[in-house]
């Protein structure tokens, strides 16, 4: 099982919007090595995952969620290969049995290409389906509050 913790964003109704956190720099780079560098170029926006949760959660609230090993690798084979498989499909039945110039076949390529990727977006679809919830963790009180001195 994959796990990941993530944030509540946003509540509506029973739809659950959560938002992954940044990873920190290991130890070995400090934040100086080329995924950190590409992170930092192009990568604040952070995409909400909407989940459908029974569960009262409120904002910051954080959240396990798993999703089994398998499911990952056979939507990878889907995204990946579905598309690249249709593409040659397509650019051998244009060439070997329609017998079209070259420029037809990279369209009839391009076009068997596009059409895999969108049987492969609606495939990998169900993922979404096959999430789970683990753990809702309770929001915890800041330090000053547990304490008691509220007024710092």
């Amino acid at each position: 099982m994959i796990e990941q913790t993530l944030t509540v964003s946003r509540v509506e109704r029973d739809t659950v919007w959560l938002v992954a956190e940044d990873k920190p720099a290991c130890a070995g780079c400090n934040g100086r090595c080329g995924s950190q560098i590409f992170s930092k170029l192009f990568g604040s926006n952070k995409k909400a995952l909407p989940i459908v949760c029974e569960e009262s959660v409120e904002v910051g609230q954080k959240m396990t969620l798993a999703l089994d090993d398998s499911k990952v690798v056979e939507n990878a084979l889907w995204v990946y290969l579905l598309p690249l498989a249709m593409a040659f499909f397509a650019m051998f039945v244009a060439h070997l049995m329609l017998g079209v110039s070259e420029p037809w076949q990279i369209l009839a390529a391009t076009l068997g290409g596009l059409t895999g990727f969108q049987i492969a977006k609606q495939r990998t679809k169900a993922l979404r389906h096959d999430i789970k919830v683990i753990k809702i963790y309770p929001i915890s009180l800041p330090l000053t509050q547990i304490d008691g001195d509220c007024a710092k």
